[in-house]
């Protein structure tokens, strides 16, 4: 079985490489050398790597895609010129594809690609799953639903395609709990306003599994919510790490501060969106943690 996977090298990229031992992976990287030395612990002589698709004409020769290319979006402020970078990362990788898909005579069965819950925009204390419907003007919408609209051109009769709308993966190693381990730790840990935000979370175990499960499952195809059964207020959140750490919880960050250090990218921190993964759940895959507290203890063991 041959796949091509984007965004490899990338946060999640990097433990779903683990999980994908029965493959042979062309791997799309910026910097195949670096790649190579930091996949090392990955790489069972099944991974070659390039820096360019211009290298195919078509995808005939694979039979699964994993699109997770992508500039963080929440590393740095929203300027014209992030913002640009953002957009242009997603869609011109993901137009490739699926460009190269069309000119295929024999195309992958299968191609998954990235989104995020960020598509729903904030819906308050209000439970929903995939079948909600939006449309807003916010830029993390914006970013998803054309991301979202390039790879659903792919699907045909041979090709389906399967669209990842994930939360806040969880793992020590990076993203935002990484980010947060150490304020935690000297105990400045707290609640992010006045915290009643949802905050749809996966442990990265889940999330790689659930990629997994997907490229397995020949009839799953659509837009799945890559989050657990039971997403949080950013409270109950932030009280759990404290608690799993070992450390005191008693300061919060004002609404206003966060505005004014992100800007427009402060979205990202206070739309409260409570995503159900009901469409994963439905095609019976399984959560290895669908509660937060058990998630953070397994992440953490070794940090309290």
């Amino acid at each position: 079985m041959k796949l091509l996977l984007t965004g490899g090298s990338g946060f999640i990229g990097r433990e779903l490489l683990k999980h994908l031992t029965n493959y042979n992976i062309v791997l799309l990287t910026r910097s195949p050398e670096q790649a190579r030395k930091n996949l090392h612990y990955a790489d069972l002589g099944n991974i070659s790597y390039i820096n360019s698709l211009d290298e195919f004409d078509d995808l005939n020769d694979f039979d699964a895609v994993i699109n997770l290319a992508g500039e963080p979006i929440a590393d740095k402020r929203w300027s014209p010129k992030q913002k640009e970078l953002i957009c242009n990362s997603r869609w011109k990788t993901t137009e490739k594809i699926v460009d190269l898909i069309h000119a295929s005579t024999t195309p992958p069965e299968v191609f998954i690609s990235g989104s995020a819950v960020g598509y729903y925009g904030d819906q308050q204390h209000h439970s929903f799953d995939e079948s909600l419907h939006v449309h807003n003007d916010g830029f993390p919408y914006t970013v998803c639903a054309k991301w979202e609209q390039i790879a659903l051109r792919a699907r045909s009769e041979q090709t389906r395609v399967c669209l990842l709308r994930t939360g806040l993966v969880l793992s020590p190693q990076g993203g935002a709990l990484g980010k947060m381990l150490l304020p935690y730790k000297l105990g400045l840990g707290g609640s992010i306003g006045l915290g009643k935000q949802y905050m749809p979370w996966i442990h990265m175990l889940d999330m790689v599994r659930g990629i997994v499960y997907l490229l397995d499952t020949k009839h799953a195809s659509g837009v799945f919510n890559f989050c657990a059964p039971h997403p949080v207020t950013n409270m109950h959140f932030s009280k759990m790490l404290a608690k799993t750490l070992h450390r005191p919880h008693i300061l919060f960050t004002p609404k206003w501060a966060l505005k004014l250090a992100m800007g427009e990218s402060s979205v990202l921190l206070f739309d409260s969106i409570r995503a159900k993964p009901k469409k994963l759940t439905e095609l019976g895959f399984t959560f290895s943690y669908s509660r937060l507290e058990p998630a953070l203890k397994n992440l953490l063991q070794h940090h309290e």
